[in-house]
């Protein structure tokens, strides 16, 4: 008996731990300091901001791997999904195909993504997306500029994190580790009913 109330004290304990981590701002929350040190694990929890809620917009621009310029800027009107990754993390290789079938199968809808990678040169970051066939750009941001920049605005303590951005560009929703195909599909449904309604 006293093991299982000691399990669970733990277990409260850390979830604790994991909403204060959600609560808190970049600098507090060390999400500037996850570019360089490879996977840091996430549970995969969502958050997500009513319009009312939403700050400014936010641009994310950079160089993909292909060498073209791309801001999200450009995307105003549509919803972004914004996904940081690189090769050799696991959950990253795990979400990718639900990636790229959302980029696929919504892309008539109005739904854009784009790869934030941390870690990988081009022939990494181009060996992968071959690999899993990924149809839309990937930033290369093994300076973190990019990553830091949004964490500014909402904190990414773990790769892969997923953000999405609504039509005029604000963070509606982020998920903090590998996120579910059936999830994100969710989130991208209530972001356009925005629009529509």
């Amino acid at each position: 008996m006293r093991a299982i109330v000691g399990r669970t004290a733990a277990a409260v304990a850390a979830g604790a731990l994991a909403l204060t981590l959600a609560a808190c701002g970049a600098q507090d929350s060390g999400a500037g300091d996850v570019v360089g040190q490879g996977f840091v694990s996430g549970d995969g929890s969502v958050q997500q901001w009513t319009p009312e809620e939403r700050q400014e917009p936010v641009t994310v621009e950079g160089t993909t791997f292909e060498g073209d310029e791309v801001t999200t800027a450009d995307w105003r009107g549509d919803v972004v999904v914004l996904n940081t990754w690189y090769a050799g993390c696991a959950p990253c290789r795990a979400e990718a195909p639900d990636l790229v079938e959302l980029a696929t199968e919504r892309a008539d809808e109005g739904v854009r993504l784009l790869g934030i990678n941390t870690e990988d040169d081009a022939g990494t970051g181009l060996a992968f997306q071959r690999t899993f066939e990924v149809p839309y750009p990937s930033i290369e941001d093994r300076s973190g500029q990019v990553v830091a920049r949004l964490s500014g605005v909402v904190p990414l303590q773990a790769v892969p994190s997923t953000v999405v951005l609504d039509a005029e560009g604000r963070v509606a929703a982020r998920v903090i580790g590998q996120v579910a195909g059936s999830t994100l599909d969710a989130i991208v449904d209530d972001v356009l009913a925005e629009d529509a309604a």
